[in-house]
């Protein structure tokens, strides 16, 4: 294990001038701010229905460390865990006839679709509906028609209970889906999302909770409310939707990390942003010298998912060697990632701390 006493870019640029542009001989070159935690992508989605209760309790007794709720809004004020407000693609509301006239065309953050939005159904509606597989073509749908959408305080209640049984903590880090938009038409998430945080005890920095989001202007608007840590999610060469930033790359570089750091705990990266090529970029080492903790999404097994070196065969629904992917981008000194598949995760990190 290299010396603490090492900065972070030091140790990067010490790996490339070692071992050339190897991934595989990066590992255990940099040091995480921060344990790693396994982050469970809107639950055990790669065996469950996504954004629901099962998805949820699968991960946590995978042994995942926290589990991700993306949260949309109800026409009657509750926030529901979807990775979209449309649902055509993960229920069956379009099977419900007795829904049909709630079919719509909308523009959200300049994209324009056409389905269902749980903004336009309440609580009770939605709770007549089940979730279905989002990818029937790479996952099994045996679990479709058995599972309802959750509420954000169903979810938390599952956290605690899961937490008292077993002893240890499990958190949660929900996501503000198009805060702007939700804004734009009188139905703001931030209030009731701190407010449900807030009933559960949960206000500090200590508390097991992360919050995060695509767009900066409500991030900074949550940390007027709350003291719950932070996380600045990027992807990509875009920009965020409430046009707060000239880009996300320019948000990534050390200057613009520094600015990030003044609102946000960590960020969020696409983890293809880890890479140039085979190469480590100097993503983690800048964040963590703006003080900022890292946790890239998503880490999925299949092969459609995995960086080409990772891939095994030529099938896209086949597992490639997602642990490998993992191991590399923890090499890089990572505090945390996202994953579909719960298992995979603890596993790979837990081996990869003993080599430690």
């Amino acid at each position: 294990m290299i010396s603490a006493r090492f900065p972070l870019r030091t140790t990067l640029i010490a790996a490339v001038l070692i071992f050339g542009q190897s991934e595989a001989m990066s590992a255990d070159l940099a040091k995480p701010l921060s344990s790693p935690i396994v982050i469970a992508h809107r639950g055990a989605s790669g065996q469950r229905p996504e954004h629901t209760l099962a998805a949820y309790d699968l991960a946590i007794r995978e042994g995942a460390d926290v589990i991700e709720p993306d949260l949309v809004p109800t026409k009657d004020g509750h926030l529901v865990a979807r990775h979209e407000n449309e649902i055509s693609g993960t229920t069956d509301v379009a099977a419900h006839p007795e829904f049909a006239d709630r079919k719509r065309t909308k523009t959200i953050d300049g994209q324009t679709e056409t389905g269902w939005f749980t903004e336009d159904f309440t609580l009770a509606e939605l709770k007549t509906l089940r979730a279905r597989e989002r990818l029937p073509q790479l996952r099994s749908t045996a679990y479709d028609g058995q599972f309802q959408i959750p509420t954000l305080e169903e979810i938390i209640a599952l956290a605690k209970q899961r937490s008292k049984e077993l002893g240890r903590t499990i958190a949660i880090y929900p996501e503000t889906k198009h805060p702007t938009y939700f804004a734009s038409i009188g139905m703001g998430t931030d209030a009731p999302l701190v407010a449900a945080l807030d009933k559960a005890g949960w206000k500090t920095a200590d508390a097991p909770v992360f919050i995060q989001s695509f767009e900066v202007n409500n991030l900074k608007h949550i940390k007027t409310m709350t003291g719950i840590r932070l996380i600045q999610l990027v992807a990509g060469e875009g920009g965020p939707a409430d046009d707060a930033a000239p880009s996300y790359a320019a948000m990534m570089t050390p200057e613009g990390l520094r600015q990030v750091a003044t609102y946000a705990w960590g960020i969020g990266p696409d983890k293809a942003m880890l890479w140039k090529g085979d190469t480590p970029t100097t993503l983690v080492a800048d964040a963590h010298g703006a003080g900022l903790r890292v946790h890239p999404w998503t880490y999925r097994a299949e092969n459609v998912f995995v960086r080409p070196a990772f891939r095994r065969g030529e099938d896209p629904k086949a597992h490639g060697d997602v642990a490998g992917e993992i191991r590399a981008a923890l090499g890089q000194g990572i505090d945390g990632f996202f994953t579909d598949f719960p298992q995979i995760g603890v596993d790979t990190r837990n081996a990869y701390l003993r080599t430690r």
